[in-house]
């Protein structure tokens, strides 16, 4: 349910009055919580607060978060614990164990299928259709995900352990646990039971002696609910000689990876960063969002056959990683608005950029090929340009520019003002004022002015300029030649429309990309 990122509605503290509703709530929902535990669970003292959201596929879920740290989360009027309550209540609910690799597939959305399901020597907890259970990693009793269980117990033994098991709501790694303080799970050891004889116990299914030696072989499969893929990790373990030392082995190595991999994207994110500093972008971008930076030129400098991945770094957030950038006093980075920070400074002196060196382009870009890996999207590059016409060649054939040249609004601007000053036409008493001569007079002025207006300020000329300039754009799409198109830039309309039920949808017209496609 949080694999994805969600939408925040609201977020307030909570009244007294529901602050005990919660707490009855909860004794009411957990049966095995003493009062005591439901008082620490919901302190009475405390900062609480209610933050109601929308998931990804629109689901409405109200979290209650204690101490920064999501606590409970509602969903149709059932109240779930999360990661972070059952670490501390670890015998909240029943708990099944799975195998370590399989926590990145639950993270991605993926259920638990029973053949991922690890038996222990005392049994399966006893579970009825629907009841809310935890899910754990061999080794550790801290639980790593809350689902639902998909079929009784009894259920799951007679169908030899295969099909779904559990539906999974929250994992450990997801956007309900990143909203917290991302703690890890902490090491709970595993209770030693003495397995129950459960050919005694009445209503009780009777296990096949020989389905423990069958399940020598596992077999996980996951159901990803968002792209529909199934997932198949298969290995073979041998259940009787699993033990808590094979567990951290498999979690060593899983650690020991996941740093080289850390490593290794920290070097790209570095590589492309510098390259984008040294090559692409220049003074006068800045200020530059930092969204922008990392769309528009960072992407664009990756290695072929490499994908940058901010969140398989160390860093995992560009924020950080621009921060320590700014550590370092190669950029300095500002909030010039609520929410939404900008570059507003580099230093291209810099060691570390002086030191860069550039690679050489590639001749000619591969094509992607049917079937290869899919590329990360790099957004296009969009640019306002100005187009010469007929009526204003006097005023720039000076600077070496003719009839259907394409200019940017810089560089308008240093057309004009060096065409001024080069003719003397800056007033020698007031150094804002700009004397008008025969070429300015044809290609700025009305008729009705010719007679009457002799000076103008530099910025009123500068404006009548650009109005008499025909209005361009230029397109560069990522390993493309440039679409350069007269007219004028057509806008993106993002409409909020509301419809049946009070649902409120974004629709868009994108209109300049259509304009594109249909002209190519």
């Amino acid at each position: 349910m949080f694999a994805k990122a969600f939408r925040v509605k609201s977020n307030t503290a909570i009244k007294g009055s529901d602050r005990r509703k919660l707490r009855a709530d909860v004794t009411a929902a957990f049966p095995s919580i003493g009062t005591d535990q439901a008082s620490e669970l919901v302190p009475g003292k405390e900062e609480l607060n209610v933050v109601k959201l929308y998931a990804h596929k629109g689901d409405a879920v109200t979290v209650y978060v204690s101490g920064g740290n999501p606590i409970l989360f509602e969903l149709e009027k059932n109240l779930y614990p999360t990661v972070y309550s059952l670490w501390s209540y670890p015998d909240l609910l029943p708990t099944f164990t799975t195998w370590p690799p399989v926590l990145e597939k639950l993270a991605g959305g993926a259920d638990l299928m029973l053949p991922g399901l690890v038996v222990p020597p005392a049994g399966l907890p006893p579970v009825q259709k629907g009841d809310l259970c935890a899910i754990a990693l061999v080794g550790n009793r801290a639980p790593i995900a809350v689902g639902v269980a998909a079929m009784s117990t009894a259920e799951m033994l007679t169908s030899g352990l295969r099909g779904r098991g559990f539906s999974v709501l929250h994992t450990y790694q997801d956007h309900l646990w990143k909203s917290g303080d991302k703690s890890s799970p902490p090491s709970i050891a595993p209770l030693a039971v003495s397995p129950p004889d459960l050919s005694e116990e009445k209503g009780c299914v009777q296990v096949d002696p020989g389905l423990h030696e069958d399940m020598r072989h596992l077999h996980l499969k996951g159901e990803d609910e968002d792209n529909g893929e199934v997932l198949q990790l298969r290995g073979e373990k041998a259940l009787s000689e699993a033990s808590e030392d094979t567990s951290v082995g498999l979690l060593n190595q899983d650690s020991a990876g996941s740093k080289a991999l850390h490593e290794q994207m920290d070097e790209l994110l570095q590589r492309c960063f510098l390259h984008a500093l040294k090559s692409r972008v220049r003074k006068a971008d800045l200020p530059l969002l930092t969204s922008t930076f990392l769309g528009s030129h960072m992407f664009s400098c990756c290695p072929e056959g490499q994908q940058l991945d901010i969140k398989k770094s160390s860093y995992r957030k560009l924020s950080k990683f621009l921060q320590h950038m700014q550590q370092e006093q190669i950029i300095q980075v500002k909030e010039l608005s609520k929410g939404v920070e900008s570059i507003v400074a580099v230093d291209w002196k810099h060691p570390r950029i002086t030191s860069f060196i550039t690679p050489e382009p590639s001749l000619a870009s591969q094509p992607i090929q049917e079937g290869s890996r899919e590329q990360p999207y790099h957004p296009p590059d969009i640019r306002s340009l100005y187009c010469v016409p007929a009526s204003m060649t006097l005023l720039f054939q000076e600077s070496g520019h003719k009839k259907g040249s394409f200019l940017e609004g810089s560089e308008v601007r240093t057309v004009i003002i060096n065409y001024a000053k080069n003719n003397d036409l800056v007033d020698a008493d007031n150094k804002n004022l700009v004397k008008l001569d025969p070429v300015l007079y044809d290609c700025i002025l009305e008729k009705n002015e010719k007679h009457t207006v002799l000076k103008l300020p530099w910025d009123s000329l500068l404006t009548r300029c650009l109005e008499k300039l025909q209005p361009a754009y230029q397109v560069t799409f990522p390993g493309q030649e440039p679409i350069v198109k007269k007219g004028k830039i057509c806008p993106i309309d993002i409409i909020l429309a509301q419809r049946a039920s009070n649902k409120k949808v974004l629709s868009s017209r994108f209109q300049l990309i259509a304009t594109l496609s249909t002209t190519e």
